[in-house]
């Protein structure tokens, strides 16, 4: 019987991987490429963020990638985050958030660099790639 090889690229993803194999392994690739991706069942017009292979609605497994580097979203909601799970202690602090883009949602981190007194519930965001320590990748958001 001949060896599978395993699908390990899950585990770039991230400060912390707590997974290494996945069904959307793609979104890796991805990453690397510069472009933060989720998927749409085409069926059901459904979008997914984080990337789904199978639509929950009629579960199929035909769903479609599609770049949300390209898209403008709206900030919903944010927190500084002053503790962390265990891997992420020297982030510390950090800033969470919702971007709204319409059809779907996105959580996330706010990049370091944006200075709390400019972040405001309704401001214009994007998603971008952003390069972490022993080739690790993640995504941030920043001002449009």
């Amino acid at each position: 019987m001949a060896k599978r090889e395993i699908d390990d690229r899950f585990k770039k993803f991230g400060t912390v991987s707590f997974t290494s194999i996945s069904k959307v392994n793609d979104f890796v690739d991805s990453l690397e490429q510069g472009k933060v991706m989720a998927t749409r069942c085409p069926d059901c017009n459904i979008s997914y963020f984080p990337p789904r292979v199978d639509c929950q609605n009629c579960l199929g497994s035909n769903n479609e990638w599609f770049d949300t580097t390209e898209k403008e979203g709206t900030l919903a909601t944010f927190s500084k985050m002053k503790y962390g799970p265990v891997g992420f202690e020297d982030d510390l602090p950090y800033t969470i958030a919702v971007l709204d883009f319409g059809d779907f949602k996105m959580f996330g981190r706010i990049d370091n660099n944006v200075p709390d007194d400019s972040i405001k519930i309704g401001m214009k965001m994007r998603v971008h790639v952003n390069d972490l320590q022993a080739d690790q990748k993640n995504f941030v958001f920043k001002p449009a």
